[in-house]
């Protein structure tokens, strides 16, 4: 009698890129904060009470009872023409209501499934091993993540509230490919570049022959002034820029875009079919309706205002638990003043470690995000990340004088 032995499993060899291809350090942290009852600092979520669910559920309803054989069809790769039309319309308004004009051209832009996959297909495209990859300091986690299993050599540039330190940048612009920069409402800091930073930036990079990816998810969320005009607008054919959806209408549906040259674009294009075809064409046919008859003229001051209130609210909690941030900033934490988007920068009295004292936050019922993880390299262990978009101006003040306790119970310690 034969008997048939247990098949062995041959071991999987994985590509040598997929040992680059690490968990993001910050989704690990969040894990301690899904406990019932935390207030969440952490997350970088838009609030919920912004979705325009109303206009949705209309535009769904127009969208499959009009177009259903194309919505739910496959479809071009770049994207859905009547929207890319209209993403053309509002970035020219944009950089003639900031003083700059900026020709865009439809056949330019490609709508993404978020502005994720635009920095994806960025890194494909643009990312050989060992290519010098520049970016600020710190810089979004998402982006290196992104760019890291192209096995690029990744450099920091100095800065400062308002800009980048351009000797700097020029020190370190030889062959690299390109700068990724964030110059609205960066995350994780939640700084702006001001018209002279991105003056001096747009020059000096020009005079480098450096390429610029400018990623703008944050820059319709100001608060009092609207920002300059966009690194971009300043030299077309020297950047691409990426956009989003998710900030302004509702992240679920994962749609982005990418502005890019007409040198670089049949290759972002090829890069886009090769990983998913094509954005969802019925999400797209929803975000062009919605955004008709200038919806986010209407829709995004109301984001505005609400966000600007959770800000105050969070800098007026801070000011009254931390009363001598100005005067005595080492023993006290200390933050900066956003001017818009959804992050606030914070740095601990000296002596603390911001991913040590999150455990002890979240047993006080707050939950923050740790900074050290958005540099390279070495990483600022003080520093931490905000949020203030998703808590209600009480639980702001009850999260803020929770994370007072926290740190002021450890440096008693």
């Amino acid at each position: 009698m034969n008997h048939s032995s247990t098949p062995v499993a041959k071991p999987w060899t994985l590509a040598a890129r997929a040992a680059k291809m690490n968990p993001s350090v910050i989704r690990e942290l969040l894990k301690l904060t899904e406990q019932p009852g935390i207030i969440s600092f952490a997350g970088g979520l838009p609030s919920s009470k912004t979705f325009p669910v109303a206009e949705f559920e209309a535009a769904c309803a127009k969208v499959l009872r009009d177009d259903a054989a194309g919505a739910l069809q496959y479809a071009a790769s770049e994207g859905y023409t009547p929207l890319r039309a209209l993403v053309a319309q509002q970035l020219q308004a944009q950089s003639r209501a900031a003083g700059q004009t900026w020709e865009v051209d439809p056949s330019q832009i490609m709508i993404t499934t978020g502005s994720q996959q635009g920095l994806d297909l960025v890194a494909k495209v643009l990312i050989d091993p060992g290519s010098r990859v520049l970016v600020e300091s710190p810089t979004y986690l998402g982006a290196t993540m992104a760019f890291t299993p192209m096995e690029p050599e990744v450099v920091s540039v100095a800065g400062y509230e308002h800009g980048l330190d351009v000797d700097d940048l020029k020190a370190k612009s030889k062959d690299a490919r390109f700068l990724y920069v964030l110059p609205n409402f960066q995350n994780p800091t939640g700084r702006s570049m001001d018209e002279a930073g991105r003056a001096a930036l747009s020059a000096s990079a020009s005079n480098c022959g450096l390429p610029l990816i400018e990623d703008n998810p944050y820059g319709d969320l100001w608060f009092d002034q609207a920002p300059p005009a966009s690194l971009t607008a300043r030299n077309p054919d020297g950047g691409i820029y990426l956009g989003s959806f998710s900030k302004v209408l509702a992240p679920g549906l994962r749609l982005g875009f990418i502005v890019a040259p007409k040198a670089v674009f049949p290759k972002l294009l090829q890069a886009k079919q090769a990983a998913d075809l094509h954005s969802p064409g019925f999400n797209q046919r929803l975000i062009y309706e919605v955004m008709q008859n200038g919806f986010l003229d209407r829709h995004v001051p109301t984001i505005r205002s609400l966000y600007k209130a959770q800000r105050n609210a969070m800098l007026q909690a801070l000011e009254i638990h931390f009363p001598h941030a100005q005067t005595a900033p080492d023993t006290s934490l200390t933050w900066n003043i956003p001017a818009g988007g959804m992050f606030l920068w914070a740095r601990l009295p000296l002596g603390l470690d911001a991913t040590a004292l999150l455990p002890h936050a979240v047993a006080k019922s707050v939950a923050f995000v740790p900074g050290a993880p958005f540099f390279i390299g070495q990483g600022d262990p003080r520093s931490l990340r905000l949020s203030f978009v998703t808590s209600s101006v009480e639980d702001i003040h009850r999260g803020v004088a929770a994370l007072a306790a926290t740190i002021q119970e450890q440096r008693n310690k």
